[in-house]
């Protein structure tokens, strides 16, 4: 993503919430190219910004994005269900549903912008899977962002140790050294 002068830096490896959160908003910035360009280039072909837009959200979320669900499901999910409640156990469990829908959508969309690209147009029926599709992830990733950010990473806050939340962070480190 572009700099932006006066904008918060990204946190480290130190903050592995605060890591989660500013992959929030690279989600959501990517979810919102991917709905505008649907939105906007139907019935024609994707112009070379919005073709480089696209592939640019298609590839963060082939990498950023799954490393992000591997960052929840291997290193906080575990952790916070070791000192969960019942009723904290059925919100990673919901969350962990969202990855997991979050992903066939992904594929789904990914194949749709991907025939665009290749062919230049989409049958109108495509067109409206892809509209529908994208809109469903981005409604999705707002509702699961917002569970995570008011309730879970508070949460995880309150009960992860100093030493838990280092661990957290040099497992980042290293899903980030390997992929």
């Amino acid at each position: 993503m572009a700099i932006q002068i006066g904008a918060k830096p990204d946190s480290g490896f130190n903050d592995p919430l605060g890591m989660l959160k500013d992959c929030h908003r690279r989600i959501e910035h990517f979810l919102d190219i991917l709905c505008l360009v649907a939105e906007r280039a139907r019935s024609r072909g994707l112009t070379e910004e919005e073709q480089s837009a696209v592939q640019a959200a298609l590839r963060y979320f082939h990498v950023g994005g799954q490393r992000h669900s591997a960052d929840e499901e291997e290193s906080l999910f575990p952790r916070l269900r070791a000192e969960a409640s019942t009723g904290s156990l059925e919100v990673i469990d919901r969350l962990e549903s969202d990855h997991h829908h979050a992903e066939d959508l992904h594929q789904s969309v990914d194949w749709l912008y991907t025939a665009w690209i290749s062919a230049g147009v989409l049958e109108d029926g495509d067109e409206e899977r892809l509209l529908s599709q994208a809109r469903e992830l981005k409604q999705m990733y707002t509702e699961h962002i917002q569970v995570e950010e008011t309730v879970v990473f508070p949460h995880a806050a309150e009960v992860l140790n100093k030493q838990a939340l280092a661990a957290m962070g040099e497992e980042f480190s290293a899903r980030r050294a390997t992929g």
